[in-house]
């Protein structure tokens, strides 16, 4: 009888090997939710940067902003991805859920001012990310989320760089302007408490508690169609007496040397422009576009201090260097497609002439100037393709919108607009400029082959 009674209790019981296992902490579902949330606060965030490029004054920030921004995008494909693959065959991608988190997100570009969007990126976005990316590690298995551990410690690796180049840049954007410290301290604390009042940026399900916007202190983002500049430079409309005087020679020698750092600094234009196409097309043409985009800024910063770097060894103050603006204002008041235009029209408009620039700066010994056009052209082969195939796209969904020959002669006769629009003041001053730089670069050039 006994024997009976305890084969019934053990038929009763549930006869299984133990499965409680500390790697066990979130199925597939549950981390595509927490990876998607991921993604749509790193793509506001890829949206702020770009839009805020054109309105930062400072050098430094124009070039690090687009570095930071395809960074960002590189860990956002990831996630999305990843997303996609745990959520098979579902490719279905909506906020849902997380909309307080992410509109906080969405209120990034919405700051008060530069320097206050930089302080809040360093001290509230890029640290927020940072201590869950961190978060999300310590729980994650190894052996189920091993993709996702891969590119999540490239992405902390990154976010601690930022953090503290952000850091940095916003100290010197507040040295330069001291009465808007206290406006961006502001605009951190409001930012700060609204994280707070949404739950913050975490793994766990999100709270519905959003905040109230606009938030206070806060400015509606409107693109900066003016550019700021850094006042360290000479700054011009033009930066170069060809583009405004057709009997001033683009040059050979030491002045091509000169000509084509200044270009490429001068490059500066497209970082911007890049930005702003990134921001106002990316809920019309999507992430593909956004992710190509911030790969467009990305090079054309590289390009622009390419050109910095070469003039700064050569022995040149930023005093002496001249920043122009006038492609960027040609397209004011414009579309955006023209901005886009412009991009794509000045890549296919000269870069057939790099490869001789390449072998010219071989056959003066100059190596920089041979190594960056090289790399510079490779570049603009890719870009090439991004506004063959954007403003196609474009074309595509509103027919004769972005027609390229439309657009292309658009774009001259915008430019043509400006440049016939210089002054006489105009003309002295870039000419003044550049004869200044010619005269010095032909100084070092002599004394450099003195001491060879």
């Amino acid at each position: 009888m006994r024997v009976n009674s305890a084969h019934n209790i053990l038929n009763m019981k549930e006869r299984y090997l133990p499965g409680q296992h500390e790697r066990a902490n979130w199925m597939r579902l549950d981390s595509a939710r927490i990876l998607k949330r991921f993604f749509f606060c790193e793509q506001s965030l890829i949206l702020a940067q770009g839009g805020w490029i054109a309105g930062v004054p400072l050098l430094d920030a124009k070039v690090t902003l687009p570095k930071h921004l395809w960074e960002d995008s590189l860990t956002a494909d990831e996630l999305r991805k990843r997303v996609f693959e745990l959520r098979f065959p579902s490719r279905e991608m909506i906020v849902g859920d997380d909309a307080p988190i992410t509109a906080l997100f969405d209120q990034a570009i919405h700051a008060p001012g530069p320097e206050a969007f930089v302080l809040a990126l360093a001290q509230v976005f890029k640290p927020a990310f940072l201590d869950v990316y961190r978060r999300y590690l310590d729980h994650a298995d190894e052996i189920a989320e091993g993709p996702t551990i891969r590119f999540m410690r490239a992405a902390i690796a990154d976010k601690t760089r930022q953090i503290g180049e952000l850091n940095a840049l916003a100290e010197t954007l507040l040295a330069h302007n001291p009465a808007s410290r206290h406006q961006a301290e502001a605009w951190v604390r409001t930012l700060t408490h609204a994280l707070e009042q949404t739950g913050g940026l975490t793994v766990e399900t999100p709270k519905p508690a959003p905040a109230a916007f606009p938030l206070p202190g806060s400015r509606t983002f409107k693109l900066a169609e003016v550019p700021a500049r850094d006042s360290r430079f000479d700054l011009q409309r033009f930066y170069w007496p060809d583009q405004i005087d057709p009997t001033f020679s683009y040059g050979e020698g030491v002045r091509l040397q000169l000509r084509s750092a200044v270009s490429h600094i001068n490059e500066v234009w497209a970082v911007e422009t890049a930005g702003a196409i990134l921001q106002a097309f990316a809920e019309r043409l999507g992430w593909e576009f956004v992710f190509d985009a911030a790969r467009w800024g990305y090079d054309e910063s590289r390009h622009c201090r390419m050109g910095y770097e070469r003039l700064l060894h050569w022995g040149f103050a930023p005093s002496e260097i001249p920043l122009g603006t006038y492609i960027f204002d040609s397209a004011f008041g414009q579309d955006p497609v023209y901005r886009m235009g412009m991009l794509f029209y000045f890549e296919t408009k000269n870069i057939g002439k790099k490869p001789q620039r390449t072998q010219a700066f071989a056959s003066y010994h100059d190596a920089v100037s041979q190594h960056d056009m090289d790399f510079d052209w490779a570049d603009e082969t890719i870009h090439a393709g991004y506004g063959a195939r954007w403003l196609g796209e474009l074309n595509t969904q509103t027919p004769g919108y972005a027609d390229s020959d439309a657009i292309r002669l658009r774009c001259d006769a915008l430019v043509k607009q400006v440049v016939d629009a210089a002054t006489d003041t105009d003309k002295t001053r870039v000419r003044t400029s550049a004869e200044a730089m010619i005269a010095k670069a032909e100084t070092l050039a002599l004394a450099a082959a003195a001491t060879a």
